[in-house]
């Protein structure tokens, strides 16, 4: 027996809204059945919809994970997705890997001018404390 989910009962699986469900079946990730105005989704679109949610938890656009989502539709064997994943993941990765190094370089300035900052305080506290004044 083939096994259908409701729209509700994938949002409730996924942690997502329905609305959510619908804006990819818009853009064309998802393709359910309908049942007069109930959409019907398919195991397949079970295992479709981790997928979008892995690639966008992994910073993947939608037609990004559509062009793969079509790799694995158009090759059984899974080598060609495969290889394309890998090869966007790098690519992701090496991205990634900026951001962390630029992010880094950041923090690394606003610790220095914290420091600098708190030690120009410091003199001006020393320099009123010196003439009796207080904050």
């Amino acid at each position: 027996m083939r096994r259908y989910y409701t729209i509700r009962d994938l949002a409730d699986l996924f942690d997502i809204t329905p609305r959510t469900l619908r804006h990819y079946e818009d853009v064309g990730l998802l393709k359910p059945a309908r049942q007069g105005a109930q959409r019907l989704y398919s195991e397949r679109d079970r295992v479709r919809v981790q997928l979008i949610l892995r690639g966008r938890r992994l910073g993947f656009s939608l037609p990004e994970i559509a062009e793969m989502l079509d790799l694995y539709d158009a090759d059984p064997t899974e080598i060609t997705q495969l290889r394309e994943v890998i090869r966007r993941g790098n690519e992701k990765l090496r991205q990634v890997e900026r951001q962390i190094s630029e992010l880094e370089a950041l923090r690394e300035d606003l610790i220095a001018m914290r420091n600098r900052l708190e030690q120009v305080l410091q003199e001006k506290l020393n320099t009123s404390e010196g003439k009796g004044c207080s904050d």
